[in-house]
């Protein structure tokens, strides 16, 4: 994963990890300094050309926060294009709608483990919970 980033990549990334949406900081506040399983996460790295919200280097998983705009046709193709260039450098990309992230962070959170195949949920998640459904973006 880690070939030269342009200057111009390096700079916008830099800016990106000051101006997160709320869903991406929600998002960050459980993935930073090896909070979630132990995995160590980056914010807004380049890769591959293109900006990702979140990776975990360790398990090749990209985490993708989209919000209202990804849902047209038009940013549907180009998210499909970019998980398609993704994954032909050998990344596995998972998305998460905004609203699932801001209201139902424990179901994005135990998706995103079974996603990385892990076996129990985060320590700071409620034993007993309802059923959740998690309807990815994209």
């Amino acid at each position: 994963m880690t070939k030269s980033v342009t200057a111009v990549l390096r700079q916008r990334s830099r800016a990106l990890r000051t101006t997160m949406s709320g869903a991406e900081q929600v998002m960050w506040t459980h993935l930073r300094a090896d909070r979630f399983h132990g995995l160590s996460f980056r914010r807004q790295a380049p890769i591959a050309g293109f900006i990702v919200d979140f990776v975990c280097h360790d398990k090749w998983l990209i985490v993708e926060i989209d919000g209202a705009t990804h849902g047209d046709d038009i940013a549907v193709a180009r998210d499909a294009a970019r998980t398609r260039r993704l994954q032909d450098v050998g990344l596995r990309v998972v998305r998460y709608w905004n609203n699932d992230v801001m209201i139902n962070i424990e179901g994005v959170l135990l998706d995103l483990a079974s996603k990385l195949d892990l076996q129990e949920p985060p320590s700071d998640l409620p034993a007993e919970r309802d059923s959740v459904s998690i309807e990815q973006a994209g």
